[in-house]
């Protein structure tokens, strides 16, 4: 049984979730705290396998409570956050201090896709709680590492364009690799993070602030250009589109159609494909599901080149896993490894 402590001043908040999570079999609520201040004993004392942790409460709110949590008695955690701009900021700031993800806090008013919410939570609190926290990355030195010779691509065609994808965890995990880019990066890089349409853009703000390259959420009919990175906004999906001989441009489309996930990291990288046939890099990061499959696939059998990251550095190795299985990744390394390998492929 995966054993969850829920935390949350508001008690209806309480019964949903324990509602949500005690339909599993295999999950059981281990206990439930009002405030921070319960919150950190009774992890302490129950020591449960994951966390779903509010925000705003009394006495202590979730931030500080998370801050004692991961110093005295570290534990998966799940923040539960309104999805809001200044909600979404809370959280970035929650997933830096080692909360691993986070759910919606407004489950009252999303009865329509109730169902599918619930089955989000219990995935997350399953493959979360199951694997637990993972090992910390290594310090980042060198900017422009040199790989063995056995990590090196055996192909050379020249790489016009990255195609990033990523969910649970991935905001940590974009983190580890856009900031080790330098200036100066050759190519654009686009990338599809499954998150809601308030998060996107507090994400992409945050990653530029840390990086030396550009990071932006992306907008609609703008060009891509290189040393860029563009976030997908989450009311949609992005393409590219070959505009002209030497013009790439963004699209953005609100119509979910086949696709579950959106941002779409398929839909993405399937257009990376018709723009930039045999000249693109995939790199599919921690995540639940398979988002991305499919378009690693298409890359890779194009003739470009595909990244997945280990199972020993993801979140959850759901997506990653996925693209190996399939036969579609070049390379499985861990998150640290795999900014010294985006640089050593362009």
């Amino acid at each position: 049984m995966i054993r969850v402590l829920i935390v949350d001043d508001s008690a209806f908040m309480r019964n949903t979730l324990s509602s949500m999570i005690t339909s599993d079999p295999e999950i059981e609520v281990a206990g439930i705290a009002r405030d921070g201040i319960e919150a950190v004993e009774k992890v302490a004392l129950l020591k449960p396998d994951i966390v779903t942790l509010d925000v705003e409460m009394p006495r202590m709110d979730g931030i500080e409570a998370l801050k004692q949590i991961m110093a005295k008695t570290p534990v998966p955690v799940l923040m539960v956050s309104s999805l809001t701009n200044e909600g979404a900021q809370v959280t970035l700031d929650a997933l830096d201090l080692g909360a691993v993800d986070f759910i919606p806090k407004n489950l009252s008013d999303l009865s329509i896709n109730i169902v599918r919410i619930k089955d989000i939570l219990i995935s997350k609190i399953k493959a979360i709680g199951t694997k637990g926290l993972i090992r910390p990355l290594k310090k980042a030195i060198a900017l422009h590492p040199s790989p063995p010779a056995q990590s090196r691509f055996s192909l050379h065609r020249r790489i016009n364009v990255i195609a990033i994808g990523s969910s649970t965890g991935g905001p940590k995990a974009l983190q580890g690799i856009l900031p080790l880019l330098p200036e100066g990066f050759t190519v654009p890089i686009v990338i599809a993070q499954h998150m809601p349409p308030s998060f996107t853009g507090p994400l992409a703000e945050r990653l530029n602030q840390l990086s030396k390259i550009t990071v932006k959420e992306a907008e609609q009919g703008e060009t891509i250009h290189k040393g860029v990175a563009y976030i997908a906004p989450g009311r949609g999906h992005m393409r590219l589109i070959r505009k002209k001989l030497t013009e790439t441009v963004v699209s953005i489309s609100e119509d979910y159609g086949k696709y579950i996930y959106r941002p779409s990291v398929d839909a993405l990288m399937l257009s990376v494909v018709e723009c930039f046939s045999g000249h693109s890099l995939g790199v599919v990061l921690t995540g639940l599901g398979n988002d991305g499959t499919q378009g690693m696939k298409e890359i890779k059998n194009k003739g470009g080149r595909t990244i997945a990251e280990s199972e020993q550095t993801c979140v959850v190795y759901g997506m990653p896993k996925a693209v190996a299985d399939a036969g579609a990744a070049d390379r499985v390394v861990p998150l640290d490894e795999i900014a010294g390998e985006i640089i050593n492929s362009v």
